[in-house]
């Protein structure tokens, strides 16, 4: 049981530095956009392979403990739940890498007034909150704070939402930006994926801290 634990907390530590990780892609993934920051682009690509190889090496650890110790009750729903949070974590660092690689391709830059109209500064920072409030969540095993982000994620949705009616008015009146619309509209669509996946991990912490399934619930 002493190696157990032992393992336990190796890999709570290994998840630990996963969500920090992602965390900062998604900060730089903010900052690249809001401020064409073409020198963070670079940084979040070189970091996705830390992402990715991060990503393998808690699924390995995942895999040996259950060979080996064949846990049950809460570290076997632990280890369950880590295995998805850790998908989520990898998908959300690849969605920043994703929106670095169209800042990169949209020179000189995204039209200014647009972001400031469909809010994307908003959105982002909320994911980024909501983010925060996660890492939070899994170091206590807070499920309060955890059902906290179920609700947020509702008004990433409702930002996004409003940003598709907002750029086609945008561009009525300015045509010549709608080849800037379009990715824009990608990119807000992709913050919006990042608070499905949060909502997916929120999800998790509850299911290995209460044994409760949420999954495909109101």
């Amino acid at each position: 049981m002493e190696h157990l634990q032992e393992e336990m907390a190796s890999l709570r530590n290994e998840m630990l530095d996963m969500y920090k990780l992602v965390l900062l892609q998604v900060e730089r993934a903010q900052n690249a956009l809001i401020d064409s920051n073409l020198s963070i682009v670079k940084e979040i690509a070189s970091t996705e392979k830390l992402v990715n190889a991060k990503e393998l090496q808690i699924d390995s650890r995942c895999e040996t403990i259950l060979a080996l110790f064949n846990p049950v009750a809460v570290d076997l729903r632990f280890i369950l739940s880590a295995l998805k949070i850790n998908i989520n974590l990898e998908r959300i660092g690849d969605i920043a890498d994703n929106i670095a690689r169209m800042v990169a391709h949209s020179k000189p830059g995204f039209d200014r007034e647009l972001l400031e109209k469909i809010n994307a500064k908003g959105a982002f920072s909320m994911s980024i909150d909501m983010y925060k409030s996660l890492l939070q969540a899994f170091e206590k095993e807070d499920t309060l704070l955890a059902r906290d982000i179920l609700i947020k994620d509702e008004a990433i949705d409702t930002i996004t939402d409003e940003s598709i009616t907002i750029s086609e008015e945008y561009t009525k009146t300015k045509p010549e930006s709608i080849s800037q619309a379009i990715p824009v509209i990608s990119i807000m669509k992709m913050v919006e994926r990042i608070g499905d996946h949060l909502k997916n991990i929120a999800e998790e912490i509850i299911f290995y801290a209460e044994a409760r399934v949420l999954k495909h619930s109101k």
